[in-house]
């Protein structure tokens, strides 16, 4: 059944006024005095199609009891040993990786520091894709935003043009980005880098939703392969590389119309370089072609992605219709329901996993910290090798960096240290790095041992090889790690030595 057609408009006269539309017939005569009711006419078979109609609009939307089911939105809050084992990790971190981090200028070569609140911080969900592919209609599936005043705008048209960025709160509200980066216990306030362009695209919104207090979800603005609508005002690239290296989850959505792959998608999946466990591809309104033609699309959208994606085994594709309505008729229902419980699972098992998560990201950011000072050290120690007593130091500091194989600076550190060659970055990156930072300005790693106490780097090789895989062990056997006074902060009460005890 359809919708009952709109009346149409008022048509006056001098004497009456006509209220025409096929069920209701409305007849009023202009007089001097006022309006006199000649003919009303409304038949009951109105009344009783509208109330039909609206149980039909009830019955096409989808259950969505599975969502809470997989996804435990009704979880208790994190336990103590959830929060003893990251007290333990932001004592790491702060203690044996950034000493290290700050005196070598880390930062300035990867543009990534991870604050407080980052570790402590919820697993975030990102989503990416080109315009119109169905991401905010997912966010409203997954949330139950449907016909809710905090439902995501979506069309047919590119309409997201911000980054939305959905927390939890005790109530529903907006927060500027501008304020949202302004806010230290938030794990935002770097983006401020980006330039005041960007904050006013970036928009925060906080709702009493359970599964938010479990997840973060970022919502994108649409890929545009048009150059003249690349030119957003901000960094996009970078600022999506920003959400790229925290983000815990990558949901990387396409649907059967847009397949193609341009300079800006291209790009995108070279900054996602070496995060290809947290992609998973959506092949998104499955249900809007047949079976037949689905299968086509399955292998063209391979065909597209195969080469941008440099790994051996490709990423999880999941296929469905991700959206609050019900599948399309003559499609493959169950199968979608399948690849949708899949989906589900796959995402609590990252909310299920997010301290074990937290620890290996800040492992890997250590190896990373450790990697990058043992490169400056190899070229502090080559520079002041090389310039002697008699040497220039500008034209000697020149051919290094322009030339860092000649001196054996990359290889020598794989002949002498543990380091794979798959972690050493692009020497390029040094080209810049100490075009701001002068050579001479650091110290070699041997300058920062001090008397009392282990030096830098072996407190961060302790770190990579023993403290973190120590905490992800204990956090995987049930136990609660043990908490010293460097980790908790506590200090000795002073023991007054002339009292009887």
């Amino acid at each position: 059944m359809s919708l009952p057609p709109s009346p149409r408009p008022l048509t006056f006269s001098p004497w009456c006024i006509y209220i025409a539309c096929p069920h209701v017939t409305v007849l009023l005569a202009a007089e001097m005095k006022g309006l006199l009711l000649i003919c009303c006419s409304v038949p009951l078979l109105f009344l009783a199609a509208a109330e039909e109609e609206g149980k039909m609009l009830v019955s096409l939307l989808r259950d969505r009891s599975h969502i809470e089911d997989t996804l435990q939105a009704a979880a208790d809050q994190p336990n103590d040993k959830y929060q003893a084992g990251l007290k333990k990790l932001r004592n790491i971190y702060q203690t044996s990786i950034k000493p290290l981090e700050k005196v070598y200028k880390y930062n300035e070569l990867r543009q990534h520091e991870i604050s407080d609140a980052e570790i402590s911080s919820k697993p975030m969900v990102l989503f990416l894709g080109p315009w119109s592919v169905g991401k905010s209609s997912m966010i409203n599936y997954l949330l139950g935003l449907q016909d809710t005043p905090q439902e995501l705008y979506t069309g047919a048209e590119p309409t997201t043009s911000e980054f939305t960025v959905i927390m939890h709160g005790e109530k529903t509200r907006t927060i500027e980005g501008i304020v949202m980066a302004a806010d230290s216990s938030r794990s935002f306030s770097s983006l401020e880098k980006f330039g005041q362009n960007f904050l006013e695209k970036l928009v925060g919104i906080e709702m009493p939703q359970k599964l938010l207090e479990r997840v973060t979800i970022v919502d994108t603005p649409g890929i545009i392969e048009n150059r003249k609508q690349q030119e957003r005002g901000y960094p996009f690239n970078d600022v999506c590389q920003w959400f790229i290296d925290r983000a815990d989850l990558i949901f990387l959505v396409f649907d059967p119309t847009k397949l193609d792959v341009g300079g800006e998608l291209e790009m995108m999946f070279r900054q996602m370089k070496s995060r290809e466990s947290q992609i998973r591809i959506i092949l998104n309104k499955a249900d809007s072609i047949v079976p037949q033609d689905l299968m086509r699309v399955y292998g063209a959208l391979f065909w597209s992605l195969a080469p941008l994606i440099n790994v051996t085994e490709p990423p999880r594709v999941y296929v469905s219709s991700f959206w609050p309505y019900q599948y399309a008729p003559d499609t493959s229902w169950e199968l979608f329901k399948r690849e949708e419980i899949s989906l589900l699972e796959d995402l609590n098992q990252v909310i299920e996993n997010r301290l074990e998560n937290k620890i290996a990201l800040i492992r890997q950011h250590g190896i990373r910290v450790r990697v990058h000072a043992l490169l400056v050290d190899r070229y502090v120690q080559t520079f002041y090798e090389k310039t002697g007593y008699f040497g220039d130091p500008e034209l000697v500091f020149k051919e290094i960096v322009d030339d860092p194989d000649r001196f054996y600076i990359f290889k020598s550190i794989l002949a002498k240290t543990n380091v794979s060659r798959f972690d050493l970055p692009d020497p390029e990156a040094y080209r810049d790095f100490f075009g701001v930072n002068p050579i001479n300005s650091f110290k070699p790693l041997s300058a920062h041992c001090p008397f009392w106490g282990r030096c830098l780097l072996n407190k961060i090789e302790a770190a990579i090889t023993e403290e973190l895989p120590g905490l992800i062990s204990s956090m995987a056997a049930g136990r609660a790690p043990s908490l010293s006074c460097e980790d908790t902060g506590c200090q000795e009460e002073p023991k007054n030595r002339y009292r009887r005890h």
